[in-house]
């Protein structure tokens, strides 16, 4: 599966703010933003003012990178969310927010969306009691995700939950740390998805 090997908070400057895709490191004096607040590259603090098409990139790109999405996934995210019943915009992003590796990060199983993929793919969650290992399978309402047996004395999974009431836990989503076990509740509105993005511009960009 392709993804992004390159620094990730590279990725935060590029945005001109944090995409938390470090997790916890991401609240700490040592992040990336909080030392040089200027994008990345020879020119970076030299960068001129963007054109309409350039702030709907950004608006994209920065959707793009917080969920860990290659354009190819993200477009066919977006085709999904046109064909959809709703608002366009609110409706992808509720697609975004529903992913296995999203909801595993949010309930408080790993510290990033990146270390959640990782565990989904080496097969320690249970869906409903059945295994799944894709990242992006795509949860509804009344669906249980719980941690395999065998998988509940990970240090990175105990040590992620120790720290979930400093994070919080969505209201769309539930969890019962003493049986390793997480549920959706519900389908997040916009007001429940945490994200300083103008979806607007997403769908105005790949309507052109």
């Amino acid at each position: 599966m392709a993804r992004y090997r390159g620094a990730l908070c590279r990725l935060c400057r590029r945005e001109s703010e944090k995409l938390f895709l470090k997790g916890d490191r991401c609240f700490t004096e040592k992040c990336a933003i909080e030392r040089r607040q200027y994008p990345p590259g020879q020119h970076g603090q030299r960068r001129g003012k963007l054109s309409d098409y350039g702030i709907q990139l950004r608006e994209k790109q920065k959707v793009r990178r917080t969920y860990g999405i290659l354009e190819k996934q993200f477009r066919i995210y977006f085709k999904k969310a046109a064909g959809a019943k709703g608002v366009t915009g609110e409706v992808l992003l509720q697609l975004l927010e529903t992913r296995l590796d999203n909801v595993v990060c949010k309930i408080g199983f790993a510290p990033n969306r990146i270390s959640a993929r990782q565990l989904v793919t080496h097969g320690h969650f249970l869906v409903n009691g059945k295994k799944v290992n894709i990242p992006s399978c795509r949860l509804r309402v009344g669906d249980v995700v719980e941690l395999k047996e065998t998988s509940r004395k990970l240090a990175l999974v105990n040590d992620s939950i120790s720290k979930i009431e400093h994070r919080g836990v969505p209201s769309w989503l539930e969890l019962d740390a003493k049986d390793f076990k997480g549920k959706v509740l519900q389908i997040p509105a916009r007001e429940d998805i945490q994200l300083t993005v103008q979806e607007q511009l997403i769908v105005e960009l790949y309507s052109k």
